[in-house]
């Protein structure tokens, strides 16, 4: 995508604090059935275990937000073809990406996608590490954030 898409701070700030914000999270299984999840580096979510995902852009299909989002969390691009739609969910945060002061609401589409044998080194810039998760480790423990573990109870979210 273009420059273009890309926001000042003082902007995205205003937009963040105005509007919901249109996103994608991955439910990313490995071959054995666990979930990967990656400690989050920015906020909001900060230091909590998390599934990869972001926003989708201004003029951007879904599938092409899915595409370039696999790419950067993944480190491979994904096709939206090949994954399962979860629904639709809220997210709310007392915080934003820069700091506290407003508050975040994502709307985002969940999807589950099989990682790839291949894909070895994940990126670093939203995670600093990454680890695999049985889903009853994952719903028990409180370094996973609430959100994730909504992929995983059927009351939570829309279809």
């Amino acid at each position: 995508m273009a420059n273009k898409h890309w926001l000042s701070q003082e902007l995205f700030t205003t937009i963040i604090d105005k509007t919901p914000l249109v996103s994608i999270d991955l439910v990313v299984r490995g071959a054995d059935g666990r979930v990967l999840l990656g400690k989050r580096l920015n906020r909001p979510a900060y230091g909590y275990w998390f599934v990869p995902g972001g926003r989708i852009l201004k003029d951007e299909t879904l599938a092409k937000a899915f595409e370039r989002l696999t790419l950067a969390e993944l480190g491979v691009a994904m096709n939206i073809n090949d994954a399962t739609y979860l629904g639709l969910y809220e997210h709310f945060y007392e915080d934003f990406v820069f700091g506290e002061g407003v508050t975040t609401h994502y709307v985002v589409n969940g999807f589950q996608v099989q990682l790839p044998a291949e894909v070895k080194d994940l990126p670093s810039e939203q995670h600093g590490e990454y680890a695999w998760f049985e889903e009853d480790a994952l719903l028990s423990s409180d370094e996973v954030h609430g959100h994730s573990k909504w992929y995983f109870d059927d009351t939570k979210g829309f279809l």
